[in-house]
């Protein structure tokens, strides 16, 4: 960003628009820089915030590769600029669509701009080598100089284009205006070196045009073909079925055996090719299989059909029944990607462009090479040129964008389970291999029909087991590990202090060690030593996520803190009217850096104060899995005494019943953390493993951490 004010001021003269350079922080804590600028009436609100009307977001989900968009609009005179000026364009809607879907559970400060200060713009990241983002291994060099290189280029080139633009000044807010859905842009870029971009009006006449005529032909070709038309047409549409059960469950099949087989239930991590062999191979068997046995059901229905016409010879007949079986498998493709068209043109997805491109090349390349309409209507063999002509044009478009989140996918499987233990080891596997076998069974379709009578059938399956054997054998001998000292595990030491009600008397130490990488520690703990035990018997409530498969030791754990550093929450006040307010006092210590839960079960609201001046004011209150989180992040000179008002949500006085499940949770639950070394952390952290790094997010705490509660029963 530097350089980019750098270079732009040469040009500033220029400019009808002024360009403002906004470095954020406090983004992992909760997106609270943006929130500062722009949020309305607070006093830290900066002026400048109401003249906006652009915002571009610098984002990052991996340290390296193409920066490209993955958020647009609403207006889409940003794209449509970006488009335009920019040298080497990427971008594709395909991923603001699966962002907007909250398959990807993040967000970034772009959320702010757009949702809360309605405005426009684009959101920019970098997703390649995106297992070590966020971890210790997230160096400079790492980065290729090529990657900034790219943003730079296509940035200065935007901002130049858009300042000096006289139609920016008339881009209003969506509060202002409405931005119809007709208008919001579809968009992505061709081997990064050209964007397509229309919009989402334009793209409902195209497709519903193609669509319908589409439609106009499968329907004249079924009157004319009559009823053995329409029956092949179901069996060839049945083969696509069982070509889809039988690439997914082959593909799964691989998924649920890794963790049975490797020492790691996700070996791919430091060498993404060997999903190839282990996911790609058996979902290209798989789907294979499948369209194969759909071809024999399509072949038989044909010559009990063919058998009724006397005039042919067995020889000719046979050979006539596998050539026409072969072209109804490849129209069936057709039909697939038609299926999808209509539907995502029904919910106007904008990712509904990839079933356009993979529906209309093949089909004019069949009708324009392939000359059905023979004077004795005999079918004729697929020909090579038919593939080469029909699918050159949609894997160009959409390789590289599957490649890409295949890549994206696998990096975010590192830090793939939020609470550790929580979710299955094969659930990562199955993700992955779910997503592999569909992108395989809609692009393999045309394919592979044509290999039914190529006779290269028995070369792909040997080709794939032999794939698939040696990438199985690479992870069991340990010749492609699954982590490696740049692309490593994430994991964390935390030495924990655990002051809660159950244990006021005598406050429970331990050392927790636990990785947000699925799989098993039993490796990385018979290296580090100091009587780790690990598995699922303690559960460790950190608040803002909870430890549910982890190691811990209690060894030498006595040094390092003192009971000095332990939080405090003390009930000042509890008033018992028809609306029940307690008073609580908050004594973080030393900390600055703490999460504080408040249990919405039983206050529906609360206010936060720090000497009177109001930080967290009444008002409805959300939660999630209720529970409202208050994450707080200070310098060295912040407050750590606090004073919180509780509104309960209602005067009924708490059943005494100690077997109600409900009283076995806190009213509120606060974890405050340290930048500090115990001797044992230090320890622990000094043998960890070269294959391990230390993951670190807003959520997670520190290497000493603190955790206290108030019971519900105060």
């Amino acid at each position: 960003m530097l350089e980019l004010a750098r270079a732009v001021s040469q040009w500033a003269h220029g400019f009808k628009s002024a360009v403002i350079f906004l470095f954020n922080t406090g983004e992992e804590e909760g997106l609270n820089g943006a929130h500062s600028f722009i949020t309305q009436n607070l006093s830290s609100q900066h002026p400048w915030s109401k003249s906006i009307r652009l915002a571009i977001d610098l984002e990052a989900m991996g340290i390296g590769g193409k920066s490209g968009i993955f958020q647009a609009g609403p207006n889409p005179w940003a794209i449509e600029n970006f488009a335009l000026a920019a040298k080497y364009p990427s971008g594709h809607v395909i991923a603001q669509d699966l962002f907007a879907s909250g398959a990807i559970k993040s967000a970034t400060d772009f959320q702010v701009y757009k949702e809360i200060a309605g405005l426009s713009g684009l959101d920019f990241a970098y997703t390649d080598n995106s297992a070590v983002y966020h971890t210790k291994n997230d160096k400079l060099e790492l980065l290729k100089s090529g990657s900034l290189q790219h943003l730079g280029e296509n940035m200065l080139a935007f901002l130049l284009q858009i300042a000096s633009s006289p139609d920016l000044s008339g881009v209003q807010r969506t509060k202002d205006e409405g931005i119809s859905a007709s208008s919001s842009a579809i968009y992505y870029d061709i081997l990064g070196m050209y964007m397509v971009l229309y919009h989402q009006g334009f793209a409902n006449m195209l497709h519903n045009s193609v669509a319908l005529q589409s439609l106009l032909i499968w329907s004249t070709s079924l009157l004319m073909g009559g009823y053995p038309a329409a029956v092949s047409l179901m069996l060839s549409c049945l083969s696509i079925i069982l070509m889809w059960i039988f690439s997914l469950s082959f593909s799964l099949l691989s998924a649920f055996l890794l963790p049975l087989l490797s020492t790691s239930p996700v070996p791919y991590i430091a060498n993404p090719w060997l999903v190839i062999g282990l996911f790609a191979a058996p979902a290209l068997l798989g789907a294979l299989t499948g369209q194969h046995l759909g071809f024999l059901i399509l072949q038989m229905y044909l010559s009990n059909e063919y058998s009724k016409r006397k005039q042919l010879s067995p020889l000719t007949q046979s050979t006539l029944i596998k050539l026409e079986a072969e072209r109804w498998l490849y129209k069936a493709g057709s039909m697939q990607w038609l299926i999808l068209l209509v539907i995502g043109n029904y919910y106007r997805i904008g990712s509904s462009y990839l079933a356009l491109v993979w529906l209309v090349p093949p089909a004019f390349s069949y009708g324009f090479l392939e000359a059905t309409l023979t004077p004795a209507r005999f079918p004729k063999p697929l020909k090579l040129a038919t593939l080469l002509f029909g699918l050159s044009v949609p894997i160009v478009v959409s390789a590289g964008v599957f490649i890409r989140l295949v890549g994206t996918i696998i990096g975010m499987v590192v830090r793939f389970d939020r609470n550790p233990g929580s979710t299955p080891e094969w659930m990562a596997n199955v993700i992955i291999a779910v997503f592999i076998a569909l992108v395989i069974s809609l692009t393999m379709v045309y394919l592979l029909s044509y290999v039914h009578l190529s006779g290269a059938k028995k070369s792909i399956v040997l080709a794939a087991l032999v794939l698939f054997g040696l990438s199985l054998a690479a992870v069991l001998s340990g010749i492609a590990p699954p982590f490696t000292e740049d692309t490593a595990r994430a994991v964390n030491v935390v030495h924990v202090v655990d002051a809660t009600i159950s244990k006021q008397e005598q406050p429970d130490s331990y050392v927790s060690f636990f990785s947000t990488t699925p799989g098993k520690l039993t490796k990385e703990v018979e290296q580090i030593g100091g009587g780790f035990t690990c598995g699922r018997d303690k559960v460790v409530d950190l608040v803002t996520f909870s430890v549910k498969y982890g190691c811990w030791s209690y060894d030498n754990t006595e040094g390092g803190w003192s009971k000095t550093d332990i939080p405090t929450l003390l009930v000042i006040n509890d008033g018992k009217g028809d609306k029940r307010i307690t008073e609580v006092s908050l004594d973080t210590k030393s900390s600055t850096r703490w999460v504080l839960a408040v249990n919405t079960e039983y206050i529906e609201d609360f206010k936060l104060e720090e000497n009177s001046e109001e930080l967290i004011p009444l008002d409805d209150k959300s939660s999630v899995d209720g529970w409202h989180i208050i994450q707080f992040s200070g310098g060295k000179n912040s407050p750590t005494r606090f004073d919180m008002t509780l509104v309960w949500a209602n005067s009924t006085q708490i059943a005494h019943d100690e077997g109600s499940q409900k009283n076995q949770q806190p009213l509120l639950k606060l974890r405050t953390d340290m930048d500090r070394l115990t001797p044992k952390a230090e320890k622990v952290l000094m043998t960890l493993p070269p294959w391990c790094s230390l993951f670190a997010k807003s959520t997670l705490p520190h290497t000493l951490a603190f955790l206290r509660d108030l019971p519900v029963e105060f």
